[in-house]
């Protein structure tokens, strides 16, 4: 027999009653019956129930094993009676008599428990990590995490795309995030960076003649932390494709995604056809470019109905220029919910939000509210058309320069939505579209300048014609984003492959041809040596499995996270250089104020 094992402890069925097994793994669980004892036994795999009374001769070595002591137990398998059988548990029909019992390795007292899924401080999980991965629905979710890259490198393989591995260390690279920078040894006073992304790389690979590729590319990024972003690293499917065009990347990553979200998606339902939604119809109608296109609700612009108006705030708003927004809110007609609205308004630093609802006195519909006071009953009732409500039903305003209130009216959206109920039967689904038509460039409040929006690498509808003649906050780039249930899992765009329309792009922006050429030189190099057009996409694989696993934070599918302030207290990093280290890189640190 194997020296720890003969199966593991998911293993062994009803079938095998009768059989001397070997089984290895942790204490999960202790339960002393008074002269009879039960352990349950776990591995990677699962957990057997190992059984011991007073007869056996392993039992008073088990009466001294605590939770997660590693031990051998030899034993018989046998079916448990009927009324003892535990369904949950796909060994739940049978269980091992003990006869013997080694000691692998003994456990201290832990300082979190295993067993069950406690609340557990986070500086506490992550310096235990290992103890933490022990739990079952962290372990399942890394498990999880290793089956959806599989599936995903089978499904990129499939369509004929091949695998290949770019740079760890490259040069630095002005990509929006800053960089993590590595000294050289060999080349005092200069740096190697880690990869942002592997987007010049990837690129490059196209230049040099391979047609489809991909990668699960680790990519680093100095930036603060969220839920949604964990600190320092995190991976991405990696694509890129040559001779195609914006639809052509669709076709490729939608079968992909689709696939991967029905096998792991525990049978929810999934988008089949992604829509594909301008950015400027999105922050319309969701007030972001990332919706959550699970709630129904798209706001209106009803501008037309308050100019004139006896509401003089929103008619002078609208008079100088500014926009008044609705926001349906179906099943809200109460003026008790409208007060709840009105107050998460001014938690988010507004002054509140305008608000009618409709209800029905004597057979007679009619709005109710001050707005509808101020305005009268043929405007209310204009604006019930417009956004198709009924009695029981309510609309939210907001009114301004749309730029300045469009983030608090989509948060406001899914606030809404969730308070009445998650109304329209779809939230337990995976609801995906394209984001399309991202402008290229955008103008910074703060100093009027200009810059680019999206990735400066992207391909401007309309090619340098648009560059050299339109205004530039018109022009529009091939730039997308694949977005699911309100979170972005990828930004992607046909690239610029032409040095004339790059130089241009860049310009715009300020930076002349010395700029791209000192920061971009490899690749606007290799554009002068004939470049195919090709664009790509990089879906994160950790915001997917973190979908999948149906959880808010990246940490629960992540095997070892830093902490929200990327510092990994498992391993103790980041940590002080020696001074031979520093010596040996020539380096000194400076301290800060």
């Amino acid at each position: 027999m194997h020296a720890y094992r003969s199966h593991h402890c998911a293993a062994l069925r009803a079938d095998d009653a009768g059989a001397t097994v070997r089984l290895s793994g942790w204490v999960h669980r202790v339960r002393d019956h008074g002269g009879v004892l039960f352990i349950d036994l776990r591995d990677h795999y699962g957990v057997t129930q190992v059984i011991a009374d007073s007869d056996s001769p392993a039992f008073a070595a088990l009466e001294a094993v605590r939770a997660e002591w590693v031990i051998r137990i030899d034993g018989d398998v046998k079916a448990r009676d009927p009324s003892l059988v535990n369904p949950k548990l796909p060994t739940g029909e049978i269980e091992v008599y003990a006869r013997g019992l080694e000691v692998l390795s003994k456990a201290e007292e832990l300082p979190l428990p295993v067993f069950g899924e406690p609340d557990y401080p986070e500086d506490v999980r992550l310096k235990y990590r290992f103890l933490d991965l022990r739990r079952e629905t962290l372990h399942a979710n890394i498990m999880l995490r290793s089956k959806v890259i599989s599936s995903l490198r089978r499904r990129m393989t499939d369509q004929g795309f091949m695998e290949f591995q770019t740079p760890i260390l490259t040069a630095s690279s002005p990509e929006g995030a800053r960089d993590f920078l590595v000294p050289s040894r060999l080349h005092p006073g200069k740096v190697y960076a880690l990869p942002q992304a592997p987007q010049q790389f990837k690129q490059l690979i196209m230049v040099a003649g391979f047609d489809r590729y991909f990668q699960i590319a680790p990519c680093f990024r100095d930036e603060d932390p969220r839920a949604d972003r964990a600190p320092g690293e995190f991976y991405q499917l990696d694509v890129e494709m040559s001779f195609v065009e914006q639809e052509d990347v669709f076709q490729a990553i939608e079968p992909v995604m689709r696939g991967v979200f029905e096998e792991f998606g525990g049978g929810k339902p999934v988008t089949q056809k992604f829509p594909r939604i301008p950015y400027a119809e999105a922050m319309l109608k969701y007030g972001s470019d990332k919706p959550d296109l699970r709630n129904p609700i798209e706001m209106q612009v009803v501008s037309e109905h308050f100019a004139g108006s006896g509401f003089k705030i929103f008619a002078g708003i609208v008079e100088k220029g500014g926009e008044v927004r609705a926001i349906p809110a179906p099943g809200g007609g109460s003026r008790k919910f409208c007060d709840r609205m009105n107050d998460w308004a001014q938690g988010e630093g507004l002054p509140g939000m305008g608000y009618i609802f409709w209800r029905e006195e004597g057979g007679v519909l009619e709005g109710a509210g001050p707005l509808a006071k101020n305005i009268g009953p043929e405007r209310t009732e204009a604006l019930r058309v417009q956004l198709a409500l009924k009695a029981g039903d309510a609309a939210f305003f907001l009114a301004g320069d749309p730029r300045k209130f469009v983030a608090t009216a989509g948060k406001a959206r899914n606030v809404v939505w969730s308070e009445l109920g998650h109304f329209g039967g779809m939230k337990d689904t995976f609801a995906f579209a394209w984001i399309v038509d991202f402008p290229m460039y955008e103008r910074d409040e703060e100093t009027g300048a200009l810059d680019f929006s999206h990735n400066p690498f992207s391909m401007p509808q309309g090619g340098l014609e648009a560059l050299n003649e339109a205004d530039p906050l018109a022009v529009t780039g091939f730039q997308y984003d694949i977005v699911c249930n309100g979170l972005e899992l990828s930004s992607g765009a046909i690239r610029n492959h032409k040095p004339e329309i790059m130089y241009r792009a860049f310009e715009i922006v300020g930076k002349d041809r010395a700029f791209v050429d000192e920061n971009f030189g490899g690749m606007i190099n290799a554009f002068r040596f004939g470049a195919p057009p090709h664009g790509g996409i990089a879906p994160g694989v950790d915001r997917i499995v973190m979908l999948l696993a149906d959880v808010d934070n990246l940490r629960e599918v992540i095997m070892f996270p830093m902490n929200q302030r990327a510092e990994d207290l498992l391993m103790g990093a980041p940590s002080a250089p020696t001074n031979a280290q520093l010596r040996e890189l020539g380096l000194r640190f400076i301290p800060k104020d």
